[in-house]
């Protein structure tokens, strides 16, 4: 990843020196300013930093209070229509209850309220299935798992409803992601739905994970109102055995493996540790989000990577006051720039997943050039 050194020095040929700002430093930010009566002229104005990321938070980052809850009630309305078919169509499939997970649960969504996930239960028996690690099979993969049938000499194949997906042994997260995926968009009356939950509600085609478009009546091109945007829901075939649960998101290598989301874990940490010695790190998380996803260069970095760079950091930095935000969030700007200088970025809790593999090179380069930027001139990526 030298390409991003190489790009910095580059800059800065054109751009005239400029000094790091130390992290303890009060940094401002130029902002113009237009004075009423001198025939529209605009002056440029010095604002603290840490006052322009608070005005960014407020303005820009935070879902409203209404909007946050309208689309939780729109999802649970889904939910239960969903888990009414399912369990009508596949009454022998042995379900638990839907329930609603992710960032909209947590107080992390930024900007609007517009994803969330359905995780469907899958009641498998303790006693046949036993959850394998990746790192302990051919996959070698941390956050990969396989779940496999247990005492098949004793209780042969057919004791299981869940043996109807049994390849070579184990249970296919593919198998039973593609059965539930056509029986919702092949069997489901999505008109019927949509008119129940006065919401235009239709499977998205064409992706790997099976995801539903909620809309209000008569906004699915484009037309909605403020407060009134698509909510996007994921289906997730889950099953919990053991402390913690795996998912279907049938990838390459293995299309029979089961997903182990770090996600419950990272935002279960960064709330007990905000709420002990009340930091910002939530705060700054979500700060954070909201820049990358407003800006085009930084798309490619999600919560996924923040979160995990966030982490890394509070065993670092020991000032997460209010008073500390700025200071901290040209820290996690520097730290995300020498992580993709690397090429590497290891997930907190599974240190052997790099996050970055799979970025490609032009996108580390173009992100790279960009957080270089913004650390000497951070309002340029508060807009």
């Amino acid at each position: 990843m030298k390409k991003i050194t190489a790009a910095t020095r580059r800059a800065d040929l054109s751009l005239p020196a400029a000094a790091s700002p130390a992290l303890g430093e009060s940094v401002c930010v130029s902002e113009s300013v237009c004075v009423s009566g001198s025939g529209g002229v605009c002056v440029s104005v010095c604002v603290p930093l840490q006052e322009r990321l608070e005005c960014y938070y407020a303005a820009r980052v935070c879902v409203s209070v209404g909007g946050a809850e309208r689309a939780q009630r729109r999802a649970l309305d889904v939910a239960t229509e969903i888990q009414s078919f399912l369990r009508a169509r596949h009454a022998h499939m042995p379900l638990g209850e839907l329930r609603l997970a992710g960032s909209l649960l947590d107080d992390l969504q930024v900007i609007t309220p517009d994803h969330a996930s359905l995780l469907v239960h899958l009641q498998v028996e303790e006693s046949l299935w036993s959850l394998v690690r990746g790192e302990d099979t051919f996959l070698s993969h941390p956050q990969l798992s396989l779940i496999r049938r247990e005492n098949l000499e004793y209780f042969p194949r057919g004791r299981s409803y869940w043996d109807h997906f049994l390849v070579g042994g184990y249970l296919s997260a593919g198998g039973v992601a593609e059965l539930l995926s056509r029986s919702l968009t092949e069997a489901l009356n999505w008109p019927s739905l949509s008119a129940t939950l006065e919401a235009e509600v239709w499977p998205v085609l064409g992706g790997g994970d099976i995801t539903l478009e909620v809309r209000p009546i008569g906004r699915r091109h484009g037309d909605q109102e403020e407060g009134e945007e698509p909510l996007f829901l994921r289906v997730l075939p889950t099953v919990q055995l053991g402390e913690e649960p795996v998912c279907a998101r049938p990838r390459p290598p293995c299309e029979h493996a089961w997903f182990r989301s770090q996600y419950p874990r990272e935002a279960g940490l960064l709330a007990s540790l905000d709420q002990s010695d009340g930091g910002v790190r939530r705060k700054l998380l979500k700060t954070l989000k909201a820049v990358c996803r407003i800006s085009p260069a930084l798309r490619p970095i999600t919560g996924r990577h923040l979160s995990s760079l966030l982490l890394h950091l509070s065993r670092k930095a020991h000032d997460w006051s209010p008073q500390a935000f700025s200071g901290r969030f040209l820290q996690a700007l520097e730290e995300l720039i020498g992580y993709l200088e690397l090429g590497h970025l290891p997930s907190y809790f599974a240190p052997a997943v790099n996050l970055l593999q799979e970025l490609s090179e032009e996108q580390i380069e173009q992100m790279g050039f960009m957080l270089y930027c913004a650390h000497t001139q951070p309002d340029i990526l508060l807009i």
